[in-house]
């Protein structure tokens, strides 16, 4: 095994989420300067400037073969192209705070908005559907999306995961351990649910 750092971009820019996008770079979020990053492994990092303040935070390939992304502070879902063409779309809530993001088998992009207590919809087009959670000040942090097209979410403040439906039903499930603070979630190779926890163990859900 050998660990190898690249330099991608200076110390206060704050690399965050990063993903495998469909020309087969690395594009990585800068949160505290505004910028997207491109690596190929090979050659020189690239960035793409967005507005300073906005806080690009979770970014994912979608359905359309972009990148899409939240903006955390400026209340948007973005989307980039592989060359460098950009689109934001505001959010119908203010200070709703969009964090995490995952493509559907439905063609739709779903995130969470962990401010307003919300799960979101966005279509390739920017048609925005958003969804309340029973608790508002559930503050739900990751999403992902299975093969189903269920949504599964963590409530990071109240300490629960989450599942929204295709027919829009929507349940919560308390996790065991008090505060646990669930954070990633993802679909494991059993088909089941697994998420992270800040008690330094994983958790499962069965679906």
């Amino acid at each position: 095994m050998s660990i190898e750092e690249r330099t991608v971009a200076d110390p206060t820019a704050g690399p965050y989420a990063l993903t495998t996008g469909p020309d087969g770079a690395l594009w990585f979020t800068l949160v505290h300067s505004g910028r997207l990053g491109r690596l190929v492994p090979v050659g020189e990092p690239t960035s793409h400037r967005l507005d300073p303040d906005c806080g690009p935070t979770v970014i994912t390939p979608g359905p359309d073969g972009a990148l899409w992304f939240t903006e955390y502070r400026a209340d948007r879902i973005g989307r980039i192209t592989t060359d460098g063409v950009i689109d934001e779309f505001a959010l119908p809530t203010p200070g709703c705070g969009p964090f995490g993001i995952a493509a559907g088998p439905d063609g739709a992009l779903w995130f969470t908005e962990i401010a307003a207590g919300q799960i979101g919809r966005i279509t390739p087009d920017g048609r925005i559907t958003e969804f309340p959670l029973p608790d508002r000040t559930a503050r739900p942090h990751a999403v992902t999306v299975d093969d189903d097209g269920t949504v599964w979410f963590t409530e990071w403040g109240g300490n629960r995961v989450g599942a929204l439906t295709p027919d829009g039903s929507l349940t919560v499930h308390d996790l065991p351990t008090p505060r646990s603070e669930p954070h990633g979630i993802a679909v494991g190779p059993d088909g089941a649910l697994w998420t992270a926890l800040e008690t330094g163990a994983l958790a499962r859900i069965t679906t």
